[in-house]
């Protein structure tokens, strides 16, 4: 039987959510190069709503951190969901200001996701929260050598310098990073950022049904 968030520590759970504004050209640029940008950008709104449906009924608080502008009014409910800009020169710098953010407000266990993970859910989530519980990092690592999830009891600075973000070295120089620490490693997943990583997804065939191998 799956444990379960025990609703007494619920406020102290933050899950942050780094988000791209969807529009024309701006977002799965690398995708895009294949697909062109239409396309790119119906496969992300169709990611964004996956990542609304796997994490609105989490019994956790949740931030959404938009790209550029905070949109009002779409998709992420603002009953469900605090919105914020991010901020910072680079992912890393993204993620970091998000996360110190969340423990000034005085959130406990912090983890953070982007919004490009189809064969991501809302249990892969809550086993996180509760593996946070006894370790002092969780970590999702990714097929392409990062990471699709993060997640910690107290600020380390030192995971998100001296990155070379987007490469297949992420992962494992985080792991250096956290090497005195308990780190609890998830189930390796695959994100979409390649065309390669969706052609064979029956889930978007609708999308690549006009698209030469």
């Amino acid at each position: 039987m799956q444990q379960q968030l025990n609703p007494n520590t619920l406020s102290k759970n933050l899950l942050l959510i780094l988000t791209r504004n969807p529009e024309l050209g701006k977002c799965k640029t690398r995708l895009a190069s294949k697909v062109g940008d239409k396309i790119a950008l119906d496969i992300y709104k169709f990611l964004l709503d996956h990542t609304v449906f796997i994490t609105e009924n989490l019994k956790v608080e949740k931030w959404v951190f938009y790209s550029e502008d905070i949109w009002e009014e779409d998709i992420w409910n603002n009953q469900h969901y605090q919105k914020m800009l991010q901020v910072g020169a680079d992912l890393g710098e993204r993620m970091l200001n998000a996360f110190k953010e969340g423990f000034s407000k005085g959130f406990e266990n912090i983890i953070i996701i982007g919004s490009d993970m189809f064969h991501l859910d809302q249990s892969d989530l809550e086993e996180a929260f509760l593996k946070l519980r006894d370790n002092d990092f969780v970590v999702g690592p990714a097929e392409d050598g990062g990471y699709y999830l993060l997640g910690m009891k107290s600020l380390q600075p030192a995971v998100f310098q001296n990155k070379d973000w987007g490469t297949d070295t992420v992962l494992s120089d985080t792991l250096k990073d956290l090497k005195s620490d308990t780190v609890f490693l998830l189930e390796e997943k695959n994100d979409v950022d390649y065309y390669e990583d969706i052609k064979d997804i029956k889930a978007f065939e609708p999308f690549l049904k006009h698209i030469k191998p």
